[in-house]
């Protein structure tokens, strides 16, 4: 399987690659990553920061948006939040958004 890792930084643009859905289990009450043999169930604030998560919008975005939701410091905030993307997509669960060609 070739591997698509990104570098997470402000100017990145996030998406959860095609393979892999973000969906909420009636079952067990709970979000999870769905990927091909693998499931992750996201905290609270990972889901939140994952429905941002669009291709469209940058991880500055992402960290601006918290910034106003949430009475934390920017630098917290995006440190935390580029932390978290970097290690799902270090675990394959997410990906750099693509440049769409005309």
């Amino acid at each position: 399987m070739a591997s698509r890792n990104i570098s997470v930084s402000e100017a990145s643009r996030p998406v959860l690659p095609r393979h892999t859905k973000l969906r909420f289990d009636e079952t067990r009450k709970v979000w999870v990553i769905l990927a091909p043999e693998r499931v992750l169930a996201p905290d609270e604030i990972a889901v939140e920061v994952l429905q941002l998560c669009d291709g469209q919008r940058s991880v500055a975005d992402v960290v601006d948006m918290l910034v106003a939701k949430y009475a934390a410091p920017r630098e917290a905030i995006a440190s935390d939040v580029i932390a978290m993307l970097q290690d799902l997509a270090d675990k394959g669960f997410l990906t750099e958004a693509r440049e769409k060609t005309p």
